[in-house]
């Protein structure tokens, strides 16, 4: 009877794995734990936050290339063509969004202008107009943005003379007098950025006019850079200066994959949570002002944050366990009938136990019709015998010792009755 059990159960196990295993295949399988970033160039900042995120990322196990490009808008085109997966792009730089997504805005990105001290009278941009000026590279965010300002003001190249200079040429074109003006677009932490800062032949221009241009453009708003906040020993700057700012924004295709965005965006709220020169403490990631599509997950991220189970376990096992959250239905339908027999034949074996004692019982009982006293006396002996060996074997769990003490108590009804046959004689 025991090996029966086994043997219905062994073949209900193998049941289930087989028919979980059919279930499994029209599960999506799991992502490639790999991510490409396309960044800057290595002297920027995005190229320097996408460090920190691999840092991050590689701690669970994602591989993370990094693609150095000239900037916001060859990363889109990247984008587009799917050759990366995620973009640092200036938000307000995107034109056509057919196939991206935002993930998040990371950080407040200034438009900061220095131009030689020698000129005079720089109080607006239109002031710049026939001077020679670094617009960035070609391609890039800081391009991009530059032209749109210099074109509100009237200044084109027909008027002016427009220099696609990366970061580093720039600087040192404006500090050797080539250049009249820099335009630079990049967040607080830049170190070019703090150098010009700190050069007494180099100016900072100020927006008298930032509400304005941040009414114009709904990608800018104006942030203010006190004075003493770069260096307050060497008072830098030595007046507070009104700035215009746009966001950092992470973007993806539309066919990245859901769970390396979750575990991509839990690692750039690691990266973005503390207080900086323009942002406060918590301030950022986020979703707001941005003008693009929303990744669905992304957006779901950032409302819910981690699922129940991504609290209880390491990501990965959480993202598999959810993953497989679309097999429990069928399957459970599938397994109710098997569970259904189950606890059936759990009793039928119990009981088993107890009642296959019954034929043997039945024998001995049916023998002693028309023994002599000594025949009698043997069948006595082999009742008592059968008696012990029913307490050896026979071990059941407590809610069937009722049906355990029936047997017992029938056997011993059997054996008064042989001893009273025994004593009449």
């Amino acid at each position: 009877m025991k090996n029966k059990f086994l043997n219905v159960t062994l073949l209900m196990i193998i049941i289930g794995v087989i028919l979980f295993y059919i279930t499994a295949q029209f599960i999506q399988p799991s992502p490639k734990k790999e991510i490409t970033i396309a960044t800057g160039s290595k002297s920027g900042q995005y190229y320097e936050t996408a460090l920190k995120y691999k840092e991050l990322l590689e701690k669970e196990k994602v591989k993370v290339n990094i693609i150095n490009t000239s900037g916001s808008i060859e990363n889109l085109e990247l984008i587009q063509s799917n050759k990366v997966d995620i973009a640092f792009v200036q938000n307000g730089s995107i034109k056509n969004s057919s196939n991206i997504e935002a993930l998040a805005s990371v950080y407040n990105e200034p438009l900061w202008i220095f131009y030689n001290k020698k000129l005079h009278d720089v109080e607006y941009i239109k002031d710049l107009n026939g001077k020679k000026i670094s617009i960035g590279e070609a391609k890039s965010g800081t391009e991009d943005l530059s032209l749109e300002v210099l074109k509100t003001n009237g200044i084109n190249n027909e008027n002016s003379k427009l220099l696609n200079l990366n970061t580093i040429e720039a600087k040192e074109a404006l500090i050797s007098g080539k250049i009249d003006a820099m335009f630079l677009v990049t967040s607080s932490n830049n170190k070019i950025l703090k150098e010009l800062l700190q050069n007494k032949d180099i100016n900072l221009f100020s927006f008298r006019r930032a509400n304005a241009y941040s009414k114009k453009f709904t990608y800018l708003n104006s942030v203010n850079l006190y004075e003493g906040t770069v260096n307050l020993h060497k008072n830098l700057p030595n007046e507070d200066k009104r700035l215009l700012a746009t966001t950092a924004l992470l973007v993806t295709h539309n066919e990245f994959s859901d769970e390396l965005i979750r575990i991509f965006i839990k690692k750039v709220k690691e990266a973005h949570s503390q207080k900086g020169m323009f942002e406060k403490e918590n301030e950022f990631p986020t979703l707001s002002g941005i003008t693009i599509p929303i990744n669905e997950e992304a957006q779901r991220y950032f409302t819910h944050g981690d699922t129940w189970l991504e609290k209880i376990f390491p990501y990965w096992i959480a993202s598999n366990l959810d993953r497989l959250k679309i097999l429990l239905i069928p399957l459970i339908t599938l397994m109710i009938p098997i569970f259904k027999g189950i606890f059936p034949l759990y009793r039928w074996s119990i009981r088993s136990k107890i009642y296959r004692w019954y034929d043997e019982l039945q024998a001995l009982d049916l023998s002693l019709e028309g023994l002599s006293k000594e025949e009698l006396k043997d069948k006595l002996n082999d009742l008592e015998k059968l008696k012990k060996e029913i307490k050896d074997e026979t071990k059941v769990p407590l809610a069937y010792m009722g049906e355990y003490y029936d047997l017992i108590m029938h056997i011993e009804l059997i054996i008064s009755k042989s001893n009273i046959r025994i004593q009449s004689e």
